[in-house]
């Protein structure tokens, strides 16, 4: 039998393992060929989310009332904000009720969740700060512009601001340590909300006006000299042959005197900012952190948007300030999607969405970042508040992702994931996979849907093709059509306008068929709708031939449909 002295070492050992345990998050980072991914456990998973909006849950009513919601959306992930005010009402006294149910309620739901720290910035502005912090102007300066007025935004040059946001930025880490070490309900943690300038594009306090009248610090100057090579093209184009990036210079002499010089030094104190906060937190909790940015959209300058966050001709200074972050996201609200995923798709930075607007666009580029980009995550935001019609369609697009998860995870990185994403200003891709040509097209462009013949824009569809060997394609998605062809033949045809009927119109022969033909054709062996289940098994539903498949023409996802097909071609 144990004596006493042998019993309590027991029990301190086992307490000490414990307490290490709780301390060593399980949620990673890791690479798969050009991807990354997030694993749990070891496990690798897509986040299938959304975005709560910023006030639902600042109740237990509030968090017990959304969070089963959620989970009957389809989501596997919600994003939930952790406000300061509420979290640190008073200095110094830390209250984690609402963190703590938030994360039973979401074990209770079978949901992760990703943390949104509202610190001292939300969309710029210091809202999200406690009473006492705001009220005290003098210990806790704020920003201002180049006329001297001060602005709702506290600085990032005080030691004051930094040291009463870091503490409770850290309370929370440790907290979320002890309660959720083991279990890994929250995946990541988000430093700060879309930190940003405005009115002008950097802080004009008499601090920051000497800071910039200084010499840029060695540490940015050695990353731009060791890293010249592979920066930005922006910021490589602005430093030209690069010979003003020496050691002493000032801002100015190394990036110029306007507005972007401006941005540059400001995004490097902010990052330098974040870094005093994420790098003390992971020796705490070590979870992925990211950084979320507004857009520089609509041809506006610095300071009309948030200027110095982390957008993507800003990678480079970012991070060189904050090592500590693991990838900078984009909030996605303007046109022109495809252009701002490709920015943040990066040899150095995953594509993580933990915003973007939810309409009836949104579950075809959820389908679309997942294909094409090999996405962690996407997120709309507001989906609380959302009419139903579009939560519907998310619902169906993570239905689809829901199964495909396992044969997204298995392929991502390796290069034979596309996504798909079409209007009628964008009707058509075409991909080259080995020697297949893939031509993949709106089903508008088909003519038979007589709703949008004549009409002045068609739904936004999309979807996701994967090659799983050789001859064989997984496609997913709605509103979608794809014709194949070996590379050969591709280049011996010429584009049929095709009438109602699916036939080609009274004159429009094909004049490339008045030479003989070289080589051989792919066809159609099969097309079958299927299921797919959680080991990427796949279940036959139905086959789809005659009309479905147009005789052996093409694989097709009609609008108003989500489905997956699995497709088996041969030569002839």
């Amino acid at each position: 039998m144990m004596t006493m002295t042998r019993l309590r070492m027991a029990f301190v050992v086992m307490m000490c393992w414990a307490w290490c345990l709780a301390g060593t998050a399980q949620v990673k980072m890791a690479a798969q060929g050009t991807a990354t991914q997030l694993s749990v456990g070891g496990k690798p998973m897509l986040l299938l989310g959304g975005e709560l909006s910023n006030s639902a849950a600042t109740s237990v009513d509030d968090i017990d009332e959304v969070m089963p919601r959620m989970k009957a959306l389809g989501l596997n992930t919600v994003l939930v904000p952790v406000c300061w005010d509420l979290l640190e009402p008073v200095e110094g006294q830390f209250d984690f009720t609402l963190t703590d149910r938030t994360i039973d309620q979401a074990r209770q739901c079978g949901l992760k969740v990703v943390l949104l720290w509202f610190g001292a910035w939300k969309n710029s502005m210091s809202c999200y700060a406690p009473l006492w912090f705001k009220e005290d102007t003098k210990r806790f300066p704020r920003s201002m512009t180049r006329t001297g007025k001060p602005l709702e935004i506290a600085s990032a040059f005080s030691a004051n601001v930094l040291q009463a946001d870091k503490r409770a930025f850290l309370q929370l880490m440790r907290h979320l340590a002890e309660k959720d070490g083991q279990e890994n309900t929250v995946l990541m943690v988000q430093v700060e909300n879309e930190i940003g300038m405005l009115e002008d594009a950097r802080d004009h306090s008499a601090v920051a006006d000497k800071l910039f009248a200084g010499a840029v610090p060695g540490e940015l100057i050695a990353f731009l000299q060791r890293n010249k090579k592979q920066l930005h093209p922006w910021l490589s184009e602005r430093l030209g042959d690069g010979k003003q990036v020496a050691k002493g210079n000032t801002w100015q002499q190394v990036f110029g005197s306007d507005l972007f010089a401006d941005e540059i030094f400001m995004a490097y104190h902010y990052a330098r900012y974040v870094e005093q906060l994420a790098s003390e937190a992971r020796a705490i909790y070590d979870l992925p952190l990211y950084v979320n940015a507004a857009m520089n959209s609509r041809g506006r300058k610095p300071g009309e948007y948030p200027s110095a966050g982390p957008l993507a001709h800003l990678i480079d200074i970012w991070h060189c300030g904050a090592p500590s972050i693991d990838l900078l996201a984009p909030d996605l609200y303007d046109t022109g999607f495809k252009g701002w995923v490709a920015q943040y798709k990066l040899h150095n930075n995953p594509l993580f969405i933990p915003e973007c607007r939810l309409n009836d666009e949104a579950a075809a580029k959820a389908l679309y970042v997942y294909g094409e980009y090999d996405a962690i995550g996407f997120c709309p935001f507001s989906i609380d508040k959302t009419e139903k019609a579009y939560t519907d369609q998310l619902s169906k697009a993570y239905d689809l992702l829901h199964q495909l998860e396992p044969v997204l995870l298995k392929h991502q990185g390796q290069g034979h994931t596309y996504g798909l994403l079409f209007d009628k200003e964008d009707q058509r891709r075409v991909v080259n996979d080995g020697d297949v040509v893939l031509t993949c097209s709106h089903t508008c462009t088909l003519g038979w849907d007589g709703r949008y013949r004549n009409a002045d824009q068609w739904p936004t569809t999309g979807g996701i093709v994967v090659r799983l060997s050789e001859k064989e394609y997984l496609i997913a998605g709605t509103g979608i059509v794809v014709a194949f062809a070996k590379d050969t033949e591709a280049a011996q045809q010429q584009q049929r306008q095709l009438g109602e009927d699916g036939f080609a119109e009274k004159g429009n022969s094909d004049k490339a068929d008045e030479a003989r033909f070289k080589g051989k054709r792919i066809g159609i062996g099969f097309v079958d709708e299927v299921k797919v289940d959680a080991n990427g098994k796949f279940s036959y539903v139905r086959r789809d031939n005659g009309d479905q498949d147009h005789q052996g023409r093409h694989a097709r996802i009609d609008m108003d449909c989500w489905r997956i097909l699995h497709v088996k071609l041969y030569e002839y």
